[in-house]
């Protein structure tokens, strides 16, 4: 694969494993520069030959990715575009991280919410570092619901329970329940986390190509319906965009801070009580 320019990543390839690293400006936002560079980059490495392995991380050690941009949300139309595929775009670009005949691993060492927990959620493994790594599905506190597969693949990986915990609840989760939940894989010491995956990457990619894709392929064999859940979930997730309560919360979110580095450095917890404290002032 000869590497070609991102604005908003960089790939290294090496001894057959591809280090994605995203560096896209203090929070690692999940825009439509960010998106488009993913989507590419996931085309490019599920046709490359040389690549067995690919390992998603991020240049900045607090965010992997904050979320998406909400100024995205607030455009979707109500009514998805024709199209002849089955997945809409996001999906897509996140779905092919499981779906490409390599194995795809997150290595999560800051926040990773909404649409980036969405994005580790697709690929094959995912490692936490202890103290550092928050996940998080915050999109039902602005008034809709997670609809980059994030509905579809907690509770496939969690349970009913935890899966709406985690969704309804809204709350950040550190590495070491992400651990005990089935979040992700491990957590591990921040001092070990590249150590470890790496040393997984190598090994992995040193197996044959075709055993690689042949075991996800059977693996996938017990989870036949994804794809068609997936439907199901972009309808209700478009449902939810177009209620009045959506688009009241997320603009009292981006008008309190959200998308500013100030305020997706803390605890989500403040966002909540802040949007509790708005619509408590507009109900007097």
């Amino acid at each position: 694969m000869a590497i070609q320019h991102y604005e908003a990543l960089s790939i290294r390839i090496d001894r057959g494993v591809a280090f994605v690293t995203i560096d896209h400006g203090p929070l690692n936002l999940l825009d439509q520069v960010l998106l488009a560079d993913l989507d590419r980059a996931g085309r490019e490495l599920e046709a490359d030959p040389e690549v067995k392995v690919v390992v998603l991380q991020s240049a900045n050690p607090e965010f992997f990715i904050a979320h998406v941009d909400i100024n995205l949300i607030q455009q979707i139309p109500a009514t998805p575009l024709p199209r002849a595929e089955k997945l809409n775009e996001f999906q897509a670009m996140v779905d092919r991280f499981r779906t490409m005949p390599k194995a795809t691993i997150a290595k999560i060492e800051g926040f990773c919410r909404g649409g980036g927990s969405e994005l580790v959620l697709a690929c094959d493994m995912r490692f936490a570092a202890l103290d550092k790594a928050v996940l998080n599905q915050p999109e039902v506190g602005v008034g809709i619901i997670p609809g980059g597969g994030g509905s579809v693949r907690l509770p496939r990986l969690v349970g009913r329970g935890r899966a709406l915990e985690i969704i309804l609840g809204c709350g950040d989760f550190g590495a070491d329940v992400a651990e005990r939940y089935g979040y992700v894989n491990r957590a591990l010491p921040a001092e070990e986390i590249t150590r470890f995956v790496n040393s997984l990457a190598y090994r992995i990619a040193t197996f044959p190509a075709e055993a690689i894709a042949l075991a996800k392929q059977a693996v996938d064999i017990a989870d036949p319906g994804i794809e068609e859940d997936l439907v199901g979930e972009e309808s209700l997730f478009l449902k939810s965009t177009c209620t009045d309560a959506a688009r009241r919360r997320m603009a009292a979110a981006m008008a309190g801070g959200m998308q500013t580095l100030e305020l997706e450095r803390r605890c989500i917890d403040h966002v909540w009580d802040q949007l509790a404290g708005i619509e408590s002032s507009d109900r007097r």
